[in-house]
């Protein structure tokens, strides 16, 4: 583990000193587990602009799930 400067705003660091307080952890503590949270979060938004690109790239054609539609059950029935 590694220590590191990081400047936060006054409101910022009274705000996590707060909620570290209530959960009965550590500034250091929250502060890891926001940020690994930040980053998984961002890795999903990444994967998911991903897929978008992807299907915008190829579009699904209008006939492509076609052949499973008599299979698809929707509860109607």
């Amino acid at each position: 583990m590694r220590t590191i400067q990081m400047t936060l705003d006054d409101d910022l660091v009274k705000a996590v000193d707060c909620v570290s307080n209530q959960l009965q952890t550590s500034r250091s503590a929250f502060t890891r587990k926001a940020l690994r949270e930040a980053l998984a979060r961002h890795n999903i938004e990444q994967l998911e602009l991903r897929h978008r690109q992807g299907y915008e790239r190829q579009p699904v054609a209008t006939d492509e799930f076609s052949v499973w539609e008599s299979d698809q059950a929707w509860g109607d029935e």
